[in-house]
């Protein structure tokens, strides 16, 4: 078992020690060992594996490698020097894809992640090197014997990048090399993976990617960057509403939903379906038709690079009356996605007749046919026609004059994103149809992918090839649509299939090559038209785009797509896929929380598992945004989330695993709940999640349920299991502190715990996909009592709603955002209370120390009140 964060725990470590000059490497590589201190760590280590301390790198680099990097951050990394080096590995003959044995470990509980699709990562445990994935991105180490963890992360070295995966003999872990292009070849690597020593896992982290980043500068750290102003707020995407068939007239109405039940969003993502795209052989000039699924545009391409035609004929004032909106159906969405997905049914049967030998397909394709001909008579031409060669410096109509409507007409609504695809569409920029020079490339997916989940967007990828713009002209592509975007009313894009560009690297230079000119683009772009900030990035959770991608990048996606339900089929996939999408999430974000801020994706409000989803985003640390169905609104739900301003009670961390369950699987060992832990102004909060149920079954390459595990489970949480030392932001949180108020928020209970490693555990039983949020407040003594601020325990976190707190000899005043009951613990009975200088009646139970009162939205205060209480 990890051991609790425990101030007063013994390590042979010390993180005081002082800059590692002169101080001898904790890593040692000695007859075919790698040794940490006296503990080895990897055995039967090949004689053309070599181990250089981190100084012994950075000092012999040019002056030049070292522009630009923030002073404190060479200071910190060379201050935990002695603590980290690189693994390096020479072979005798040079190509662009190498395999190297680093050694063997056994018997050792390590936890990873590793890409179980092209886009995606999740977690993975085991205890052996045999019980590696394929591309994993790191792998920690638990090392009990010192009470410490160590970190391998493989890297990126010249014009190669690097994975895990496990070896041909037991025990043996493989770093795999690639460039991606068999024009680029090497065999010597001397800093190709990075292994760092640490007591305390999260500070592991920290302190490796930090040496990392000071390492490669090619890459900024989260804390060296800013974060868009979406991260506070609440936002919805289109996506699950109207998939390809999102137009003007639904984003309006689907806006002035949420306004009608008065939680207007801060923040809109107009998803995939906006463009202008078509398919091959398609007219060049011309918007593909119809198109609603996912899967029917993995193949068109762009050919033009604003809107598409549904957008660039709004004209101003169509929607924006106080009726504005009343004459669309709010159940057409749905009926079009019905009527496509039985399109798409019967296109599977076909298929699966025509692949066992049937040579009469014509009842299929007249079924099809007419099918087809109804959804083009449901989804009809959307509106008004009008010139495609309309000015768009123009007011009058598309893109920019709807945006305006819709913030003249919705207060709040503050940004406006829109979709695309890393190279512009799924199938990149169509040849000849703008000034930009693009080529139809054939995609070939790297070997090492071979073990990774079926994936209908890769298929169609390969299937389509990319029409790739011209690296060199990479910037230029960005700019021409992101001005035109900016110009016109948009703020941010979320920039998608990000991880194509390794398909494509042949002719290019290889991956890493390719990559550097595409990220370098698409940040100047970022930069020029977007503050520097407006980018959600997502299907991009891989080392290329971790160590390229982030040098002003600030944000992006840590788990795989919220589903519903089963892509494939399953019928219990409604259920166990969400516990799966929470795994992906928390530990996901121990890395990447390094580079980005951590965003766990939309969910929808009146899902069977919302609520479930609703408790991890509450806690995240990012925003929070649904895909919402027309006409599919929790009101009562997303009002736990979201203040009636549509800003969040956010956390001011990344939600993370605690330490006891780093080395567990909460998914499907039928005994570990999933906790995660973060950090309130004035307290710190752990939430317990029952995710089993599911997982990676490596021989089936997919992810399966495991119907056995999924049962109520049991557990505790215990105040030391927060990483109180984390808090970076100066509040008043405290570790050390003697007693501390706990309300569990589904129980809705209050209680009183310690430090004590006995008497301060809580236990509890949590459900399936079902939850416990626990609140701790740090006790503060006043001269006749004891107190403690909770916050209003109508929301999910209800910490995140205690502003302010200022302790005087006699009394406490608090300020509190939001509406609903407000709650502290208090020893004694309070003489008097005062809400916003006006006293103020409340309620207080001597049973459990409750306090009591109810808070109205505060309008003129920006929805903070002030409380006062005297004893």
């Amino acid at each position: 078992m990890a051991p609790r964060n425990n101030p007063k725990a013994q390590s042979t470590l010390n993180a005081l020690d002082p800059p590692a000059s002169g101080q001898d490497n904790f890593f040692r590589l000695l007859d075919g060992k790698l040794f940490v201190k006296n503990v080895p760590l990897l055995s039967h280590v090949p004689g053309n594996v070599t181990f250089t301390d981190f100084l012994k790198i950075f000092d012999s680099d040019d002056d030049a490698d070292h522009v630009e990097i923030p002073l404190p951050l060479v200071q910190r990394a060379r201050s935990t020097s002695n603590k980290g080096g690189f693994l390096g590995f020479t072979q005798d003959k040079e190509s662009d894809r190498l395999f190297n044995s680093l050694g063997k470990f056994t018997d050792r509980d390590f936890v990873s992640v590793f890409r179980f699709k092209t886009w995606w990562s999740t977690q993975w445990i085991g205890n052996s090197g045999s019980d590696l994935q394929m591309e994993t991105q790191w792998v920690m180490l638990n090392l009990p014997e010192m009470n410490s963890f160590v970190l391998i992360v493989p890297l990126i070295e010249g014009k190669f990048r690097s994975t895990l995966f496990p070896g041909t003999e037991p025990g043996q872990v493989t770093i795999g090399v690639e460039s991606g292009s068999s024009r680029v070849r090497a065999a010597s690597f001397s800093t190709i993976a990075y292994v760092h020593v640490s007591d305390n896992p999260y500070n592991l982290m920290k302190e490796a990617y930090c040496a990392i980043r000071v390492h490669l500068n090619t890459f900024r750290l989260l804390e060296e960057k800013s974060v868009p102003p979406i991260v506070d707020k609440f936002g919805w995407c289109t996506w699950d509403a109207f998939y390809l068939s999102v137009d003007p007239q639904g984003v309006w109405y689907g806006v002035k939903e949420f306004s009608d039940g008065g939680l207007t969003p801060s923040f809109i993502i107009i998803d995939d379906g906006w463009q202008s795209i078509n398919l091959d052989g398609q007219n060049p000039g011309e918007d593909a038709k119809n198109l609603v699924l996912g899967g029917s545009q993995m193949t068109a391409r762009l050919h033009r690079l604003d809107e598409g035609e549904k957008f660039r004929k709004y004209r101003p004032g169509l929607f924006s009356s106080p009726t504005g909106g009343t004459q669309f159906d709010p159940k057409k969405p749905k009926i079009v996605i019905s009527k496509a997905i039985e399109i798409e049914q019967a296109e599977k049967a076909r298929d699966k007749a025509a692949s066992s030998g049937a040579t009469d397909l014509s009842e299929y394709e007249s079924r099809i046919q007419k099918m087809k001909q109804e959804l083009d008579q449901l989804i009809g031409d959307g509106g008004e026609k009008r010139d495609n060669k309309t000015d768009h410096d123009s007011q009058d109509f598309g893109m920019k004059a709807f945006t305006r409507d819709l913030r003249t007409r919705f207060k709040g609504l503050d940004d406006i994103y829109v979709w695309h695809a890393l190279c512009g569409a799924w199938g990149g920029l169509r040849p000849g149809t703008t000034h930009l020079n693009s080529r139809l490339v054939p995609c070939k997916p790297s070997p090492g992918l071979d073990g990774t989940m079926e994936d209908l967007a890769v298929v169609k990828i390969v299937e389509g090839g990319i029409g790739l713009v011209e690296p060199k002209q990479a910037y230029d592509f960005y700019d021409a649509m992101h001005s035109y975007l900016s110009s016109s009313g948009i703020t941010g894009v979320k920039v998608d299939v990000i991880h194509t560009l390794e398909y494509v690297a042949e002719e290019y230079g290889g991956r890493v090559e390719l990559a550097k000119a595409y990220y370098d683009g698409l940040s100047r772009s970022l930069v020029k038209n977007f503050n520097g900030t407006g980018l959600i990035s997502s299907m991009q959770q891989c080392n290329d785009f971790f160590f390229l991608g982030t040098r002003q990048i600030s944000m992006g996606r840590v788990g795989d797509d919220f589903w519903f339900q089963d892509p494939n089929g399953d019928p219990n996939g409604v259920y166990w896929l969400q516990g799966v999408h929470m795994i992906h999430c928390a530990y996901n974000s121990l890395w990447m929380g390094q580079m980005i801020q951590p965003d766990w994706d939309m969910f929808q409000s009146d899902h069977v598992c919302a609520k479930f989803h609703s408790g991890s985003r509450a806690i995240c640390g990012g925003p929070v945004y649904v895909s919402d169905s027309l006409g599919g609104h929790d009101f009562d739900l997303l009002k736990k989330l979201v203040f009636r301003d549509g800003t969040i009670p956010k956390c001011q961390h990344m939600a993370l695993p605690t330490r006891d369950c780093l080395f567990k699987n909460p998914l499907f060992d039928g005994k570990t709940i999933l906790k995660i832990w973060n950090l309130n102004k004035y307290g710190g909060v752990i939430g317990a999640f029952n995710c089993q149920g599911a997982g990676w079954d490596p021989k089936e390459r997919r992810i399966r349920g495991h119907s056995e595990c999924y049962k109520g489970m049991s557990g505790s949480v215990h105040v030391t299991q927060i990483e109180w030392d984390q808090c970076s932001n100066g509040a008043s949180t405290t570790g050390v502190a003697e007693e501390y108020a706990v309300y569990l928020g589904e129980a809705d209970k209050l209680l009183l715990t310690t430090p004590d490693a006995i008497s301060g555990v809580i236990e509890m039983t949590i459900q399936p996909l079902s939850f416990e949020i626990c609140t701790f407040i740090p006790v503060h003594k006043l001269v006749s009592s004891k107190f403690a601020p909770v916050g209003i325990t109508s929301m999910l976190n209800p910490g995140g709603t205690i502003q302010g707190v200022e302790y005087k000899e006699s009394g406490v005043q608090i300020e509190v955002k939001g509406e609903g009951a407000f709650v502290a613990y208090s020893s004694v009975a309070p003489k008097r209370c005062s809400l916003n200088d006006a006293e103020t009646g409340f309620q207080w139970s001597a049973d459990d120390g409750k306090v009591e009162l109810y808070l109205v939205w505060n309008e003129q205060a920006h929805g903070i009140s002030r409380i006062n209480f005297e004893f």
